[in-house]
């Protein structure tokens, strides 16, 4: 539940950032985009490598890297928008794809069913 409540976080946090396109919200611009796109890329990242889908963790590692709070990269802003847009439908894609598994319920053992007779 918390990689699909990451999702959608860094999805909105997108939105907000492709709408505020204005150069007075630069540094909330690039704080939010650092910590929410970031975190969620990680989250999804790490989801995708423990089922396999390591093309699905290797876009979500680029970005990773491109909202990488530490060393942020500088790019123009047309790119960065372009680049935002890219990453907003990596991850509604991943709502889609990379759904959780869901467990299987393990067999009572009070359960009489006619193969488990005690010996």
């Amino acid at each position: 539940m918390s990689t699909k409540i990451m999702k959608w976080a860094s999805i909105a946090a997108l939105v907000i950032l492709a709408a505020l396109n204005s150069r007075s919200l630069a540094d909330y611009r690039t704080a939010l985009a650092a910590l929410v796109v970031f975190a969620g890329a990680i989250v999804v990242l790490v989801q995708s490598t423990s089922r396999g889908k390591y093309l699905w963790a290797t876009a979500f590692l680029a970005v990773g890297v491109l909202f990488n709070p530490v060393f942020p990269i500088m790019l123009p802003p047309t790119t960065f928008v372009m680049l935002e847009l890219v990453s907003l439908v990596l991850f509604a894609a991943s709502l889609a794809a990379l759904k959780r598994i869901p467990r299987l319920s393990i067999a009572s053992i009070t359960d009489l069913s006619p193969g488990s007779l005690s010996l």
